[in-house]
């Protein structure tokens, strides 16, 4: 046990470090090439930080855990609002640019939504999977057409070769302290979780969500000190639409699996209803306040309350 308890913490230490240095080379590259940050986020970091979620639920869905697998991902959607915004808002009002409110979040709420409407029959298939995935191609198209912004330097890259190259390869050393970090701690918060007793379903839900999600909220976090606001609210949403698309997509693709109908009732409303409290606070001034922060913490407080309640037998 003692073994795992100082694996978490070498796990967190990698996930720190690896968004410190994902963050910075994401925002240089942006400003160099002219790049909106929020579609850095919502794309390269997002994509970085959803790793986890990808690796954990693939390897618990095909080894026949599905309750971990889908708990992962409804469990890091509300953990990636309440707690990443919530706690990244406590620590610094997060900035949003309105462009962000009326497009990259009404497409996270409808990925949700559509990700509920397909779990109601309480199957994911490989057609499920097929047609969430053909989702997360057309959001990428998307992104791609709106990846460049207007400034006084045009389509000319403000980076010299070094400056690129220096930038790149601290997105990739990122990228794998955060893969790294995330997989030590995961695999660590599953022993010590089981150890205690608890449900496939709970550990997806918390534990492994939880763990899934840290390297959206150091990233999230350091992103908001170092003022990249729209990194920090760009890579919530992006790693949520990606959890979706990509890791279940994936995951139901190579694996069909049923689903506890019980999620349907209250998770998975949660999960939507969460994506809508983020754009109603969004709104407000196109500012997350402290406030709004503790909101959305508290929130996910109660989530994991009622979660561990419906879960005992």
């Amino acid at each position: 046990m003692l073994l795992h308890i100082l694996l978490l913490f070498l796990g967190m230490f990698f996930l720190y470090y690896g968004s410190e240095w994902l963050v910075k080379g994401a925002a240089s590259l942006a400003l160099g090439f002219s790049v909106r940050p929020v579609i850095i986020g919502l794309t390269v970091v997002a994509f970085a930080t959803s790793a986890p979620e990808l690796l954990v639920s693939l390897i618990a869905a095909v080894e026949g855990s599905s309750g971990v697998s889908l708990g992962n991902i409804l469990g890091s959607n509300v953990a990636n609002i309440g707690l990443v915004v919530g706690i990244s808002a406590l620590i610094r009002p997060l900035a949003i640019d309105h462009r962000i409110i009326y497009s990259e979040i009404p497409l996270m709420i409808g990925f949700s939504g559509v990700f509920w409407i397909l779990c109601l029959d309480s199957y994911l298939g490989r057609l499920d999977g097929v047609f969430l995935l053909l989702g997360l191609v057309i959001f990428l198209i998307y992104g791609i057409l709106n990846s460049r912004k207007k400034d006084i330097h045009g389509d000319k890259s403000l980076l010299n070769k070094k400056s690129l190259l220096k930038n790149s390869l601290l997105i990739i050393i990122g990228m794998a302290s955060l893969l790294g970090g995330a997989d030590i701690l995961v695999k660590s918060s599953i022993f010590i979780a089981r150890f205690l007793g608890f449900s496939d379903i709970f550990i997806g839900l918390s534990i492994v969500a939880l763990g899934t999600s840290l390297p959206e909220l150091s990233t999230s976090v350091v992103a908001g000190i170092r003022g990249e606001h729209e990194i920090s609210i760009g890579n919530v949403v992006g790693s949520n639409i990606f959890n979706i698309g990509l890791v279940i997509g994936t995951v139901a693709l190579i694996n069909p699996m049923s689903l506890d109908s019980r999620l349907l009732f209250f998770e998975f409303p949660a999960m939507f209803i969460v994506s809508l409290l983020l754009f109603v606070f969004c709104r407000t001034g196109y500012i997350i306040n402290r406030i709004e922060g503790l909101a959305f913490v508290t929130s996910y407080v109660f989530f994991i309350g009622i979660s561990f309640i419906r879960s005992c037998p």
